[in-house]
């Protein structure tokens, strides 16, 4: 009702607050996001760390990539809560990010599918570029901080 109301009397989503906008963005509101966005990157972070300690132990790599990828979508998944996953799937697939995105969804099938494989290498491999995809795409939300990163780069290599 408060959106049809803020239709019909002229106001644009732009005069909005950020905060008016999240809330409009799905039928959960503010607070049950918020807690729901902490719970997810929470369990991102742990099952990110625990991957990292069970990787000392036999057969560890197999358990370090499950977990870590588990993780990693749990805090990709976090932000869900955030913006509603229709939102989020759009500004994933975007031009800026779209090549990010698939490098990084391909990543965390390959990662799962060289553990379960007991390809410890490959499983490794994929791990690392999974963090890489994942460092890239998280880039693309901050202006201009990719040109920054390949700027540095390209004067350390030279």
């Amino acid at each position: 009702m408060e959106k049809l109301r803020r239709v019909l009397s002229g106001q644009d989503d732009e005069e909005q607050g950020l905060t008016a906008q999240v809330l409009d963005a799905s039928s959960l509101s503010f607070n049950t996001r918020l807690k729901w966005f902490v719970v997810c990157f929470v369990a991102g972070v742990f099952f990110s760390i625990l991957g990292t300690g069970l990787l000392w132990l036999p057969k560890g790599i197999k358990l370090f990539a499950v977990f870590y990828t588990f993780g990693n979508l749990a805090a990709l998944a976090s932000t869900c809560f955030l913006m509603g996953p229709v939102k989020q799937l759009k500004k994933m697939f975007e031009t800026t990010r779209l090549l990010a995105t698939i490098i990084m969804l391909l990543c965390f099938v390959f990662t799962l599918c060289a553990a379960l494989w007991n390809k410890k290498g490959l499983a490794m491999l994929f791990c690392i570029l999974q963090f890489l995809s994942m460092t890239w795409y998280s880039l693309s939300y901050i202006p201009y901080a990719r040109d920054a990163v390949l700027k540095c780069c390209s004067s350390l290599l030279n």
